[in-house]
């Protein structure tokens, strides 16, 4: 790395180059602004993380979690306002999980997520098939669980590799700016894995749902949030309460209105 003071988040600040952090003048005032700006962010992320509190009052062992989920959500919130899409796997329990999270940000969760077409949309629907549509469609944070493709898993699985069914799809689905959350209660789910190496090469946001271990998974993603488990069932009952909520952070986010507890 430069020469330079380095701070927490990657954050750093060279004072001896013009431009320095953020772009400020060199020396002192650029330093001083720097100071300023770091603050802010210290606070803003503080702010944003109390959005969890209900999750870590319910759960006081997922406190540690606190700045990874955190983390997990930002980048969510990127993918969703870059306009891209999201993507999750997992075997099992966790495939479930992955099923599941999809349902969530899909339709509403906690929340109508009311909708009107666009007048291009809707000058080209019947009256009354767009009146229908608005008053009952609801507003989608689109996401995919990459398991609902049995036709083209099987398929893979037979001809080409079992561990690069979800692989395949990121390949064939994931632009850069897209989302990939893998779960995998070890870490170590080789399909699971490589999808999210994959992923993050591509330019995908990636975020791992693992165990304590964190495992492979959590070395191929940009944010691992490794719940304080070591069993199996232990990790998938830690696992729902802080992927819902992220879904019900991220509704709030997209959708407006008080956040439920």
């Amino acid at each position: 790395m430069p020469g330079g003071l380095y701070f927490p988040a990657g954050l750093w600040y060279d004072g001896r180059a013009a431009g320095g952090w953020g772009r400020e003048e060199a020396g002192v005032s650029g330093f001083s602004s720097f100071c300023g700006r770091l603050l802010i962010r210290i606070a803003q992320e503080v702010q944003g993380m109390q959005r969890f509190d209900t999750l870590v009052r319910q759960y006081p062992a997922l406190k540690a979690c606190l700045p990874d989920i955190w983390q997990a959500f930002c980048r969510l919130c990127r993918v969703y306002r870059g306009g891209g899409r999201l993507y999750v796997c997992g075997n099992g329990g966790s495939e479930a999980d992955a099923r599941h999270i999809t349902g969530e940000l899909m339709k509403g969760f906690e929340r109508q997520r009311p909708i009107r077409f666009p007048e291009e949309v809707r000058s080209r629907l019947p009256g009354e098939t767009a009146a229908l549509l608005e008053g009952r469609l609801q507003g989608a944070l689109p996401c995919q669980a990459l398991s609902g493709e049995s036709a083209l898993m099987t398929a893979f699985a037979n001809d080409v590799d079992p561990d690069l069914v979800f692989a395949q799809q990121v390949y064939g689905y994931g632009r850069p700016g897209d989302g990939f959350i893998g779960i995998s209660t070890s870490g170590n789910s080789a399909n699971v894995c490589l999808a999210a190496e994959l992923a993050r090469a591509m330019g995908l946001q990636t975020v791992a749902l693992t165990g304590r271990g964190g495992g492979r998974l959590a070395a191929a993603c940009e944010t691992a949030i490794r719940v304080p488990a070591e069993r199996t069932a232990r990790v998938q009952e830690y696992h729902l309460p802080v992927y819902h909520a992220l879904c019900r952070a991220l509704e709030a986010e997209f959708f407006g209105g008080v956040q439920g507890e």
